[in-house]
């Protein structure tokens, strides 16, 4: 049994989260995904959906088989009970895939880090992008 795990923050569910979490899950047998918290969240604006209702809408997806929420204090946390395989990382996130996986190997993890570096291209594949619809909208609807 191949244990994939991806992680992200997931605010405003879109159909590139979809893609995400369906690519990653095709990598093993069983899909964990960590849902970051707000206090951890510093490299991009705070979410605008609150981390339980984020950790509500993953756990409901098919694909996964079981959503956490990250910890407070160390991103690696989670990890001693999850014990993953595989972690899988978006085309849009952060992480450098070698140091992640030499602070992983530092730990004693043997996951194998992989990147999926495909993106679903759609206008609206991004919380961003629909946060800006949203707001266009208003404005527009305002004139």
């Amino acid at each position: 049994m191949k244990r994939v795990l991806a992680t992200g923050t997931f605010d405003i569910l879109h159909p590139g989260h979809v893609f995400f979490l369906s690519s990653a899950r095709a990598r093993g047998d069983e899909l964990y995904v960590l849902v970051a918290r707000d206090s951890m969240i510093r490299h991009k604006a705070k979410p605008i959906v609150p981390e339980e209702q984020r950790l509500d809408v993953i756990s409901a997806l098919r694909v996964v088989d079981k959503a956490l929420l990250g910890s407070e204090k160390d991103i690696f946390e989670p990890l001693y009970e999850i014990d993953p395989d595989i972690i899988v990382l978006g085309h849009d996130q952060t992480f450098d895939i070698e140091e992640l996986q030499k602070s992983l190997t530092e730990r004693g993890f043997k996951a194998k880090v992989t990147r999926i570096d495909e993106s679903l291209k759609c206008p609206l594949y991004s919380s961003g992008r629909i946060v800006n619809k949203i707001l266009e909208r208003y404005c527009e609807s305002r004139d």
